[in-house]
């Protein structure tokens, strides 16, 4: 090779080792990073974060197949089982792949014991996180990334896991669910299991906007970047799609896949209200999974008719009712929208006291029961902060490759 073409080779990989450089610093230098995998950087062959100073858990990825873990079926998961794609908005990207083998559901995680009372450990009075990723999907709805172990305590056509654990969720990312499949979702708890009376975790803000599908070929053209805030003081999570953050409402949610949970929960805590015990009050719902958003002034009012009964739309922040009023009392409050972006959750986040009470980090799949494929497509970056990030910065880190791919560096 002549010494023009080495020195041209040279200043390329400079080039591109300077651009990585700089998209790496776009995270890191942003206040409140607790954790940025970008899939580049490496220890002992495990994929390894960029941390803040005075981090001393260890946070690099293990490779893990979580049904041989809880069921003792299938075989163990290695890196080698993670294809990686060579380019990405950071340089390097790991897929996850829809398996054929029911008994093989590789996982990337952080065990509860290294990541206990870590950075990315948010929980309790006053914690508030954000979270942002780099992905491109091909299927699925289900989880992308966080802490949302939720549990093998359930049994399924697969049976009963023989290590059974019940839900230990904190705050994740999915990929909409049955909120809106595809979209891009944030899911919160504060007890690690079951909400609203369902058997699962239903507290999640979602978007409008949903991630668009990659055909064979397309991967490069189709990255788009989810997150979410969670703000404690203000008791909102509000979901992001490509740095933006849409107002979003569910119309009718009682009648909704997902948000008829929380709409119970709000019809619930309105029938405990009243004296006596109403048609269609459930006495034994339990009074700490009620929703009650603020609803004291509304920012709305909307007169629909004006007669014997006066009937009113009311909209507030969170919540759309309308309000029959007769001889000027209020006679009957029916939900008639809820807003899925941003959510109100009234609550800290799920505060595991023990590393035995906890769920692990895991990026590509959660542990669960019912075993199903989930969310397939590739990853090409995961950072956590400990706070709430403003609009802005969210804005900000939506843009970190978004004007292309890069080579690994």
């Amino acid at each position: 090779m002549s010494r023009a073409a080495v020195l041209l080779l040279a200043a390329a990989y400079a080039a591109q080792a300077g651009e990585y450089e700089k998209r790496v610093e776009e995270v890191t230098k942003t206040r409140g990073l607790a954790a940025f995998w970008d899939f580049v950087k490496m220890d002992e062959g495990l994929f390894a974060p960029y941390v803040p100073k005075g981090e001393r858990h260890d946070l690099r990825l293990r490779a893990a197949n979580y049904v041989l873990d809880y069921w003792g079926e299938g075989r163990a998961a290695t890196e080698a089982d993670f294809r990686r794609l060579g380019r990405g908005p950071f340089g390097e990207a790991v897929e996850f792949r829809a398996e054929k083998e029911a008994s093989f559901r590789p996982v990337l995680l952080v065990p509860r014991a290294a990541m206990h009372d870590s950075g990315i450990d948010v929980k309790g009075a006053k914690g508030s996180v954000s979270m942002v990723a780099w992905v491109v999907r091909t299927s699925g709805n289900h989880a992308i990334a966080g802490i949302w172990h939720e549990g093998t305590d359930l049994k399924t056509a697969e049976g009963m896991a023989k290590r059974v654990e019940a839900g230990r969720r904190q705050y994740a990312i999915f990929a909409g669910l049955a909120g809106n499949p595809g979209a891009s979702a944030v899911h919160v708890s504060e007890n690690g299991g079951k909400s609203f009376g369902d058997k699962y975790a239903r507290n999640m803000a979602v978007t409008r906007e949903v991630i668009p599908l990659a055909g064979e070929g397309e991967v490069d053209a189709k990255w788009t970047v989810v997150g979410f805030t969670f703000d404690n003081a203000k008791n909102r999570v509000t979901a992001y799609f490509n740095g933006e953050a849409q107002e979003f409402w569910i119309e009718n949610p009682e009648r909704h896949p997902f948000y008829q949970w929380p709409a119970r929960g709000w019809k619930q805590a309105e029938l405990r209200r009243q004296p006596g015990v109403q048609e269609g009050e459930d006495a034994a719902f339990p009074a700490d999974q009620f929703y009650v958003p603020p609803e004291k002034k509304a920012r709305k009012v909307t007169v629909e008719s004006d007669g014997a009964e006066r009937v009113t739309m009311e909209e507030f922040e969170y919540t759309r009712v309308r309000v029959t009023r007769v001889k000027g009392r209020v006679a009957r409050r029916e939900l008639v929208a809820l807003k899925a972006n941003p959510f109100w959750f009234g609550h800290d986040l799920y505060r595991p006291r023990r590393a035995e009470e906890g769920g692990p980090f895991t990026v590509g799949r959660v542990i669960h029961s019912s075993r199903s494929v989930g969310f397939t497509g590739w990853i090409g970056g995961v950072a956590v902060f400990n706070r709430s990030l403003a609009a802005s910065e969210m804005k900000r880190l939506a843009g970190i490759g978004r004007s292309g791919v890069m080579a690994h560096p």
